[in-house]
């Protein structure tokens, strides 16, 4: 792999933590062994980052061993040449990371596993996990505007009221509900976060932020940190997360809930919980919502990390041979998480879609053989986040928002300044 070249050389130089053990082994396919000395974690996680955004590459992870060494492990294939058996290969090896439990601490799948991997396109082969993405560049996620892969990122930082939430975003609802909050236990980072209220009332409601992206992207990822009010007591419809889509407001910016996605006219992805019964724990089960052309009714699926497709649960969907079904989760109340969605819209004609999601960092569903749209104007250029009830009988709901990133690559988890 010739692009890997400058790189394999900074490491052979890298001072105090220079690598040792590199090895290239051609063209098609290669793995890169590089052990480093104890201390070099940080350096190690931004190399990674920058290495797995070469052309060519396919996979790469990281894992401390022993007294602090660290071991870079690349598994990297020519652009056009990568193959099933390769993949297989790595994940025989351990190199796939397991997605561990609803606090994202994942661990590898096999013996002297790495705990994450990242690759470039999704395609089918191995995603990014952890402290490898866009974001370990710039800690604090201080400067990660500036980067030419983000299209857009907001820390709420700059607002002296929620009213000036419009001049970042493109659309702004239920401005009576939504705040900028100061309180230190419901901010994330910085001193500042989004707050969305829905009262105690039986009528459906939505509070909501939205960003229209241009130019369309065909691939796109939106990372965002929010935590549920405790008890959020609601059953039944709720969208309460961060969503990309691709033309499902029409003129008037008028929202098309109802009206199936056909292949030419929308799609829509909405990473959020679901909780149907009251006797499911809240917030509910992590999910994602699809408005795609094989949707089961005029309303979205739901996508289970399981592979479970509601409606019709008893319905196996097909998302192809490298399906990984995975635990559900349900995460905890009051507590923030990193969220990261992913959405790889197809190749008309071509089961290639991809939808994707990381809690933490760790890769938590991962949905393939997807069919998203039919034509290939059909491209992604909206995401939002928000707090949607249907009814909220029993009790006031919060949720807030931080740290929204939207890029065309894996951005992954904040880097501590």
């Amino acid at each position: 792999m010739s692009t890997l070249s400058p790189l394999i050389g900074e490491w052979r130089h890298g001072g105090d933590c220079d690598g040792t053990g590199v090895t290239d082994s051609g063209v098609h396919s290669a793995w890169h062994h590089v052990w480093f000395r104890p201390g070099c974690g940080r350096m190690v996680a931004r190399m990674v980052a920058k290495l797995c955004r070469e052309p060519g590459v396919r996979a790469c992870a990281w894992r401390r061993f022993g007294a602090g060494v660290v071991a870079f492990v690349l598994v990297g294939a020519a652009s056009g040449c990568g193959s099933d058996d390769e993949k297989s290969g790595s994940e025989n090896d351990g190199s796939a990371g397991s997605t561990g439990d609803a606090t994202g601490g994942g661990s590898s799948s096999g013996s002297g596993g790495a705990a994450g991997s990242t690759g470039g396109a999704a395609g089918s082969g191995a995603l990014p996990e952890g402290n490898v993405g866009i974001a370990v560049q710039y800690p604090g996620d201080v400067g990660i505007d500036t980067d030419s892969a983000v299209l857009f990122a907001d820390d709420f930082e700059s607002y002296a009221q929620s009213s000036e939430l419009d001049s970042k975003w493109t659309y702004f609802y239920q401005t009576q509900l939504v705040a900028i909050t100061t309180d230190p236990a419901n901010v994330y980072a910085g001193s500042q976060a989004l707050e969305f209220t829905i009262p105690q009332q039986d009528e459906e409601l939505s509070d909501g932020v939205d960003k229209d992206i241009t130019p369309e992207q065909d691939v796109l990822h939106l990372r965002f940190y929010s935590k549920f009010m405790p008890p959020y007591d609601v059953v039944g419809s709720s969208h309460n997360g961060g969503g990309i889509s691709a033309h499902y407001f029409g003129p008037n910016n008028q929202a098309t809930p109802g009206v199936p996605a056909d292949g030419t006219n929308k799609f829509l992805v909405n990473l959020e919980n679901w909780r149907g019964e009251a006797s499911t724990v809240s917030p509910g089960q992590l999910n994602v919502y699809v408005y795609h052309p094989e949707q089961r009714s005029q309303w979205g699926d739901h996508f289970y990390p399981t592979g479970l497709v509601n409606p019709n649960t008893s319905i196996p969907f097909d998302f192809g041979p490298d399906f990984v079904s995975r635990p559900d989760v349900i995460q905890d109340l009051d507590r923030w998480y990193c969220y990261e969605l992913m959405v790889q819209a197809n190749t008309p004609g071509r089961r290639d879609g991809r939808i994707a999601a990381w809690l933490d960092g760790a890769l938590a569903m991962d949905f393939m053989n997807l069919r998203l749209r039919d034509v290939d104007t059909l491209t992604i250029n909206r995401v939002g986040i928000g707090l949607h009830i249907g009814s909220n009988p029993n009790q006031e709901a919060r949720k807030w928002y931080d740290n929204v990133v939207v890029a065309t690559s894996y951005i992954g988890p904040m880097s501590p300044p």
